[in-house]
């Protein structure tokens, strides 16, 4: 028995406006669905990223247990090393701040930077974490 590829993963944002904004208007991500003020979901690539506002996850619905979370989080999407400079500049123009560029021995270079609810997000290479292993795939949403 073993566990298959991740199926989808959850971020937490007090202002979903401003988070749709950002993950669709900037990063280019696909709407998926919403969930009448509780949350949103975003595809990527064979992924989904979940976006809720915890005080209403924090409420019983549907038989889907309670969660949330405080502070902020951090999430990475995968992008080809050859898109680092054009993610940088759309960034930038976007009013987006770079907090971070790390060179990995693995090769290539992540992009660190805050979504609006404060959440780290990481652009990353496909060697990145991929140790005797092949390398992750791009994500046809998440590109330029």
């Amino acid at each position: 028995m073993q566990l298959g590829q991740l199926s989808e993963a959850a971020l937490y944002t007090n202002d979903l406006a401003a988070a749709e904004r950002f993950y669709h208007g900037v990063l280019g991500l696909e709407i998926v669905s919403s969930f009448a003020g509780r949350g949103m979901s975003f595809r990527c690539g064979a992924t989904v990223l979940l976006l809720f506002d915890p005080a209403r996850t924090r409420i019983p619905d549907a038989g889907v247990p309670t969660h949330g979370a405080t502070g902020e989080g951090h999430i990475a999407f995968v992008i080809d090393n050859s898109e680092i400079a054009p993610w940088r500049k759309r960034l930038q123009e976007a009013g987006v701040a770079i907090e971070s560029e790390v060179e990995w021995p693995e090769g290539g270079r992540s992009l660190y930077f805050r979504d609006p609810a404060g959440n780290v997000v990481e652009l990353a290479p496909p060697t990145l974490w991929r140790r005797n292993a092949p390398p992750l795939t791009t994500s046809p949403t998440l590109g330029l």
